[in-house]
């Protein structure tokens, strides 16, 4: 193993873990000329906003949507020079349970009038079903969507007369679409916070982005390239093993060798990160709180029909069944035919094999569009640990450590959102201000 253990004339920063956490906080301390190695080791950047290659077509890791209150997100992809006509189809907020509601933001009004207008025209529902929404809507700015203590979020909307049609069809979709945990024991908190920033500011923050290329193409690798772009290492395959404390900086440690820094952002997963902070005593606290975290899966079934299939929207909702939403990539990707059908969070699709659960999926496909042909091939992608489960209470751990110049950076990390690509930027980028604040000029 060669060592390096010369301490670097200036801040040199680790940064280990090439998801979107890893990647927004590389971008940023490159950005501002400090000097910056990032470990992945896996050899393609992402995380889970991967893209991966079956049956000759690019496939996302799971099918994502941004919100245009997305703005750490916009603003990286913006830096690293991305076209976001070409990156990104924006359509003003509509959310369609096929055949059972339909809510659609007016174009016309500032928010949050825009939603609550869409709320008082909403299809599916009883004119007092439509004002209970409302009144909750109001009653939620009303406390600046802020809770005196946190609580399931199915408590909430119990305890705020919301009916059960509005719950299955609107708030119930929307939790799992944005914290991907059930509804029973989701954070209310953390979901008012999803509300807030996406419904009761400027109108373009409740703006659906849907991904027009897989988010490699759109998200690493421009980051990518704009790091190196600025003199930043990116070592793809090359895994960390072990953080050692050095004096005023850290040993990091990789089966090819062993390097020292002045800075360390640990960006992986939670369930690697707690292995790395292992070896640091001062870091127990954090480890016991990342050592609890439960996951929540997500399931994506890709269907490929004849080329010529095409849904009437490039994204729609189901009110039963397994499967929650279903996006047309032809319209969005130019995959002509091939559908993402998602199921978000725990369920009972988990004890099935993905050969049962892909003809399930498929059967329901049929039923909600009897004019559907038989698909030429399935892929089955299930992410069985995809987000850390947003509960109620949940205390996770800080980015800012006990140990000075040691950093935790997720979207498990404690913050007001939950399992989201902003949640991982947002973090990724308080790390990196706090350095680049924290490193003396010259």
């Amino acid at each position: 193993m060669d060592a390096d253990l010369t301490p670097p004339p200036a801040t040199h920063v680790a940064v280990i873990g090439g998801g979107c956490a890893g990647l927004a906080a590389a971008t940023r301390l490159a950005q501002q000329g400090l000097q910056v190695t990032l470990y992945e080791s896996s050899p393609q950047l992402g995380g889970r906003a991967r893209g991966l290659s079956w049956k000759g077509q690019r496939l996302d890791n799971g099918q994502h949507i941004l919100l245009g209150a997305y703005r750490d997100t916009l603003g990286l992809m913006h830096l690293a020079g991305v076209d976001m006509a070409q990156a990104l189809l924006r359509l003003p907020l509509q959310l369609e349970m096929h055949r059972r509601f339909k809510l659609k933001a007016c174009a016309y009004l500032p928010a949050p009038l825009h939603i609550l207008a869409g709320l008082m025209f909403a299809h599916g529902l009883s004119w007092q079903e439509r004002w209970s929404a409302i009144r909750f809507m109001a009653r939620l700015r009303g406390i600046g969507f802020r809770l005196d203590h946190d609580l399931p979020l199915a408590t909430l909307l119990t305890q705020c007369s919301q009916p059960e049609t509005v719950t299955r069809w609107l708030w119930e979709p929307l939790c799992l679409a944005a914290l991907n945990t059930p509804l029973h024991t989701a954070s209310a908190q953390v979901f008012l916070n999803v509300l807030r920033d996406s419904f009761a500011k400027a109108k373009s923050d409740s703006d659906m982005l849907l991904p027009k290329q897989d988010l490699s193409r759109m998200l690493a690798e421009p980051l990518s390239d704009y790091i190196r772009s600025k003199d930043g290492q990116v070592r793809l395959g090359v895994a960390v093993t072990g953080i050692r404390k050095i004096g005023q900086g850290y040993e990091v440690i990789s089966p090819t060798d062993t390097r020292y820094f002045s800075r360390v952002v640990i960006a992986t997963s939670p369930f690697r990160a707690g292995a790395l902070l292992a070896e640091l005593p001062e870091m127990e606290a954090s480890h016991r709180l990342i050592d609890v975290l439960m996951y929540q899966p997500i399931y994506t079934v890709y269907l490929q029909y004849p080329g010529e299939t095409r849904l009437d929207k490039p994204m729609l909702g189901f009110a039963e069944g397994y499967s929650q939403w279903v996006f047309d990539r032809g319209q969005l990707y130019g995959q002509h035919g091939l559908m993402a059908v998602v199921i978000s969070a725990e369920g009972r699709h988990q004890v099935m094999t993905q050969e049962r659960l892909a003809v399930a999926v498929i059967e329901e496909m049929g039923h909600h569009f009897p004019a559907l042909p038989a698909p030429i091939w399935h892929k089955v992608i299930a992410e069985k640990r995809a987000t850390f489960a947003c509960t109620d209470g949940l205390q996770r751990p800080a980015a800012i450590t006990p140990l000075a110049g040691l950093y935790l950076a997720g979207d498990y990390v404690a913050g007001d959102y939950p399992a989201t690509i902003e949640g991982a930027v947002r973090c990724g980028l308080y790390c990196a201000d706090h350095i680049i604040q924290h490193t003396p000029a010259g």
